[in-house]
Formats: structure tokens, C-alpha cells, sequence
């Protein structure tokens, strides 16, 4: 037994506790710690926020780490950058308002990045939001970095040819999902959307409607990275953005390969979270998981300062992990993409009916069908352990007598659907065999796996149950049970409330809690998190992904991050 709490001390504000939290120790044979709870601090002395970095154990300078990915990174622009191989890459090329040092085992510090703090909440309502540039930050031709130009970055943002990255501060600023109808970027390119300010050139001032007090965190995304408006090159960006980082795109031959070299106006001294050990990055497309796996395990002179981004191939599973020497060049990690059988609750409208469906899963074999413990962690709880304030609870213990009685002689009759591919048909089918059990009786509808997403996001689809899954986009319930189960969001199509629950009591308690201080927020979540599974049971959690991803013998101080669950490179080096 174990108790995790988060050290805050001196310059640091606390933001989440393990709440006593004492839970087994869940590591596996595989050496996966699946119980792995994230701690976090904001921190409020500038000083936490400057540079240099802390130099990393053993690492020198000099040498070409090497990404091989199956398919390209979809967008490079850092306006429109929201996959996770691009969240994980941008680092290099581009600085945001914030960022989060990050020990890579769970406990994280939100700090300033091109900001000298995380933000002033100037007024203590969340409403108002100062944020002061650091001196000495540069673009990759030299000129000064300012509140213009990250102003900048965040109103092209509203532009719909740049769609695809993440919109809440749009959303925020506008106070309207429709942002890009509330201020038209295209008509003023001159100007800057409402509620955004540069007072002088070292101030960023947001003023908002309503209170968000996730500003912070929402800052650390890609979309508050700068640029100069004669820099902009519109969706043509994506193939060359311009460098605010400690690397510069140099080649970039699409969806063959990239080639980073060092910016050599990036100063050290005002970052606290890139190292910039390599001299060079370089990206190369298309070998799958299996080729990718397989050049790894060869560590050929090529291949052994690189890293694998597709992971270990299923394939290849079992002679990774018998194989020591292999297993030492692999990182292992869950990941905050949890999965949940999510239950259309207009189609499914007793609670009774939803809490037997929880009894009835078999998670130990959910995990067997999903690639075993190497691949995925059984998880109970909406949130999953990476979130801060995570709180462990079980409302509903795996027994199919229990979900037996519970549905009191009912057998109800659910379509499930699933996508055409083989792991969505594997894990339906133990789904079904699970619920069957407990007296349900379940019919599998197969549609095609890309369209998958979207059809279950429509209001009107004719589906009972369906495999979804989520990864917050900062480690706060803010950005995950609100998304997810805010009924008031519910529209025609694109919901990502895929439950379409809606009550009026626990949407004015997504209003309570996202008004409080992000310090007070984190085990309100928690607390939030439980009362939504026990009085609405709108899903049922499965698991969370494991990061499973195979390196060369040459690679170090690579980590798999807290915030997204995939392998970051602002430590990384290679071993001379």
C-alpha cells in the first residue's frame, strides 16, 4: 500500500493532493506502474519560469535523434496543431504562454513560458488575466518576440481556413461556440478580437464574460505560440512555420521527412524546460509499427539514436518483453486516454438498466482482449489516474450476480455499435459475451471505422452503446467531465457529450467548480467524478491506453509526458 501526495513548498501553489488516496500497488510483471496518479503545482515566483533548463543526468550536446512514424504529422502550423505527435513535437519549433515541467512520472509544474509567470488573475474572478513577456525571447531570425505577435498567433486562430487546433480560448474570448461568427479574422487582420489586449509590448491582457480560471493551462496549447502577421503564410504554415523554439524547420519534403536544426537565436536562460541537447532532429515517414519495431530491435548503426513513435507492434509484443536487454530500451507508461462504453441515455433512459451494464463487465478480460497489460490499464473511474486530485473508486464492482438482480428480470435488448476493424470486432465481441451473462441481450452493428466517431457524435444516431475514448487536454477534470457530460453542449451533430445525459444538478455543479480557483478545482473533480457515475451511470469506464514505444540504444532522456501519454523531447539527447 502506497500514499501519494504532491510536495509544494516555498514559490509554488499547490493545486492538487492524492487525497490520502491509498491504493495497491498495481505495478505488473511488465513493469507498469497502472495506478500511476499525477501531482501538480502552479507555480507563482518568476523564477520558476526562467532558464536554462535543468541539465538531465549523463546527456551531452551534439548528434541526430532520429522519429520514424508511420504517416505524417497532419499540421504543423501550431494554430492548427492538436494530434498528439504534433503536441509532442511542437516544443522544438515553437514556445507557448505556459508550459509544464514534467518529471515524467506524473508530478508536473505548470510555469511560464514565453510569459515570466503563468498569468496574473487580476481581479481573483477569472474574468481578467494578465500575462507578461519574458525579455531576450526570439524568433529564428532574431527579432524580439512581443504581445503583438502571440496576440497575433491567437486571433488568426479564429480564421476557419486554420481550423483543426483547439478552440477554448476562442470559444472564451467570443463567449460563443460560433467564435469564428463573433469576430471575422479575415475582415480584421489589423486588429485583434474582444477581450484580447496588448496594453505594451510586454503585457496580454484577456478579459472574459464569464469566469475561466482554466486560462492557464488552456495556454499551454500550441494556439498561443507567436507570429509575426508577415510571417503568415496561412494553411501554407504548415509546411514551413516559423520558429519561436529552440530548433528551426530546415527541410521539410512532406510526409517523407523532417529535418530540425538549432535555432541559434533561442536563449537558453529564458526557458525552463527545454534542454536542446541534439544538434539536429529529424522525422522519417512510413515504415508501420512492425517495420519500425524490427529495425529497433536490430539497433543497426542507423537506427540507434531513434525512436519508434507507432510502438512496439502487437506482433512483436511477446519478444520485447521476454527479452531484457529489449525491454531496457522501452518506455512504459499509462497513458490519459482512457476508453469507456459510453450509454446513449435518450435510448437507455434507466438508471437501473445503466448500473447493471457496469456490474457486468469483466475489466481483468477486457484488458486481455485489448493486448493485455502491456497495452492497456484497467480503469473504474471517469477521470483517469494521470488526472490531478485523482481519486480512486469503485461504484460499481465487476458481478454479474449483482447486475443480474439489479436489473430485477429485465432483458433488455441494446444495439452496440462498433468500426470494421479488427480490435473494435475483438472487444465488441468480449463486451457482448460480458453482458450477455447478466441477462442483456446485445446486437452488434459494424459500420466503417472512420465514420465511426462522427456518427455516434450525431443526436439522432439509433445506437444504445459504443466504445469511445478521451484524453483531456490538460490533467484537470475541467477538461474532461464537463466536456463530456455538460448537457447544455448537446446539439445536432458533433457532441462530444456522446452520452447526451443531462442534468440540471450536475451542470450547476460544472459551473461551481469551474468558477473556483484552480487550486480548490482539482478534488471537487474528483468528488464530481464519483457523484456522476453513482446518480447518472452514463458510461461505463474500461481502461486507459499504455504507452508502449521501443528506442535505439543510443537514445536518452526521452520520457513519456503526464499531460498527453506520448513520448516528449524536450530532454532528450543522444549518447556519445
Amino acid at each position: 500500500m502506497r500514499s501519494r501526495a504532491v510536495l509544494a513548498l516555498g514559490s509554488v501553489l499547490a493545486l492538487s493532493v492524492a487525497l490520502g488516496a491509498c491504493s495497491e500497488n498495481t505495478n505488473t510483471d511488465s513493469g507498469v506502474d497502472t495506478d500511476r496518479q499525477s501531482s501538480g503545482v502552479i507555480a507563482t515566483d518568476p523564477k520558476d519560469s526562467m532558464g536554462p533548463a535543468a541539465a538531465v543526468s549523463g546527456a551531452s550536446k551534439g548528434g541526430t535523434f532520429t522519429v520514424i512514424r508511420q504517416t505524417k504529422i497532419s499540421h504543423m502550423d501550431p494554430q492548427r496543431v492538436y494530434s498528439f505527435v504534433g503536441l509532442n513535437t511542437a516544443p522544438l519549433y515553437a514556445r507557448f504562454l505556459t508550459t509544464w515541467k514534467d518529471d515524467g512520472k506524473g508530478k508536473v509544474v505548470l510555469v511560464g513560458d514565453l510569459a515570466e509567470t503563468p498569468g496574473v488573475n487580476v481581479n481573483k474572478d477569472c474574468k481578467v488575466w494578465e500575462f507578461k513577456i519574458k525579455d531576450g525571447v526570439k524568433f529564428e531570425d532574431g527579432s524580439a518576440i512581443t504581445s503583438k505577435e502571440i496576440a497575433y498567433g491567437i486571433a488568426r486562430s479564429f480564421d476557419p481556413d486554420l481550423a483543426g487546433g483547439p478552440t477554448y480560448i476562442q470559444e472564451w474570448l467570443a463567449d460563443d461556440a460560433a467564435f469564428d461568427k463573433k469576430w471575422d479574422f479575415k475582415a480584421n487582420k489589423t486588429s485583434l478580437p474582444p477581450g484580447l489586449t496588448t496594453p505594451d509590448a510586454k503585457t496580454l491582457r484577456f478579459e472574459f464574460a464569464k469566469p475561466h480560471c482554466d486560462l492557464p493551462f488552456a495556454a499551454s496549447l500550441p494556439a498561443t505560440a507567436p507570429l509575426p502577421p508577415a510571417k503568415d503564410l496561412g494553411v501554407d504554415l504548415d509546411n514551413k512555420p516559423f520558429s519561436s523554439g529552440p530548433y528551426k524547420l530546415v527541410k521539410n519534403t512532406v510526409g517523407v521527412e523532417m529535418v530540425f536544426e538549432r535555432n541559434e537565436h533561442w536563449d537558453a536562460n529564458t526557458d525552463p524546460v527545454r534542454n536542446a541537447y541534439p544538434d539536429k532532429f529529424v522525422y522519417q515517414f512510413g515504415p508501420n509499427a512492425e517495420a519500425q519495431t524490427n529495425r529497433l530491435i536490430a539497433d543497426g548503426d542507423a537506427d540507434k539514436a531513434t525512436l519508434g513513435w507507432n510502438g512496439v507492434d502487437s506482433s512483436l509484443v511477446a519478444k520485447v518483453a521476454g527479452d531484457k536487454a529489449l525491454l531496457d530500451r522501452t518506455l512504459r507508461e499509462p497513458t490519459p486516454s482512457a476508453w469507456r462504453l459510453s450509454i446513449n441515455t435518450q435510448r437507455v433512459p434507466d438508471l437501473s438498466v445503466r448500473q447493471a451494464l457496469n456490474y457486468a463487465i469483466d475489466r481483468p478480460g477486457m484488458v486481455k482482449a485489448a493486448g493485455g497489460d502491456l497495452k492497456v490499464a484497467p480503469l473504474t473511474t471517469l477521470m483517469p489516474p494521470s488526472t490531478l486530485g485523482f481519486k480512486k473508486y469503485d461504484a460499481y464492482p465487476a458481478d454479474i450476480e449483482k447486475a443480474k438482480s439489479t436489473l430485477a428480470g429485465k432483458t433488455p435488448e441494446l444495439v452496440m455499435v462498433i468500426g470494421d476493424d479488427s480490435g473494435a470486432q475483438e472487444l465488441g465481441t468480449q463486451v457482448k459475451n460480458n453482458l450477455e451473462k447478466a441477462g442483456f441481450k446485445i446486437t452488434i452493428k459494424v459500420i466503417p471505422a472512420d465514420s465511426k466517431l462522427d456518427e455516434t457524435k450525431k443526436k439522432s444516431n439509433p445506437w444504445d452503446l459504443y466504445l469511445d475514448s478521451w484524453a483531456a487536454d490538460w490533467p484537470s477534470g475541467a477538461a474532461l467531465l464537463p466536456v463530456l457530460f455538460d448537457g447544455r453542449t448537446i446539439k445536432d451533430e458533433g457532441n462530444s457529450n456522446t452520452s447526451y445525459v443531462n442534468s440540471d444538478a450536475i451542470n450547476a455543479e460544472f459551473d461551481r467548480v469551474l468558477a473556483l480557483d484552480p487550486a480548490a478545482q482539482a478534488p471537487e473533480w474528483a468528488k464530481l467524478d464519483e457523484r456522476i457515475m453513482k446518480e447518472l451511470a452514463p458510461a461505463v469506464p474500461l481502461y486507459a491506453d499504455v504507452m508502449f514505444v521501443m528506442h535505439g540504444s543510443k537514445v536518452g532522456g526521452v520520457y513519456i509526458d503526464s499531460i498527453f501519454g506520448y513520448p516528449a523531447f524536450t530532454r532528450a539527447f543522444v549518447k556519445q
